[in-house]
């Protein structure tokens, strides 16, 4: 059996707003994210750890940020496409781990439609979708509540 792994890691700076948008669920906070697209840092790192496991680059080889057509694009368009590439090699998800790092907003409580969120983008089941949070005890930029972080990892299994 071919089976695939991948991770990715993403991280934007808070900028004035309110909320961020995490795995495509609006949060609210007393900031937004900063990015070239919609700033979804969970998204981003969820769409690497696909391209990864495909050895594929990452989503700026695909989403070039120097690229205008991106500014403001929702993220789920680049999750998608790389699920969509998954399908055309052959491969489908088996299961998809998200770990969210920041002191705040928190994730919990929003952490149910998140799964459900990206099970709904990726085609799986809601049962083989993770969404976690931790916070990385007020150390570093993440600590000093500056931005958010997010860590990936997914298996692709021959279809």
């Amino acid at each position: 059996m071919d089976i695939r792994l991948g991770n990715g890691f993403d991280v934007h700076r808070f900028r004035d707003g309110d909320g961020v948008t995490l795995c495509g669920v609006h949060v609210p906070h007393d900031a937004a994210l900063d990015g070239h697209s919609d700033a979804d840092v969970a998204m981003h790192a969820l769409t690497d750890a696909i391209y990864g496991a495909l050895a594929e680059g990452d989503i700026g080889t695909h989403f070039p940020p120097s690229d205008p057509q991106w500014k403001g694009a929702e993220s789920h368009v680049f999750l998608r496409h790389a699920v969509d590439r998954a399908g055309a090699r052959g491969f489908a998800l088996s299961n998809l781990d998200v770990t969210i790092i920041c002191e705040m907003p928190k994730v919990g409580p929003h952490a149910g439609a998140m799964r459900a969120a990206l099970a709904g983008i990726t085609g799986i089941d809601a049962s083989r979708v993770s969404v976690k949070a931790t916070t990385s005890e007020r150390l570093g930029f993440t600590g000093r509540g500056e931005g958010i972080a997010a860590l990936a990892t997914c298996a692709l299994v021959a279809a």
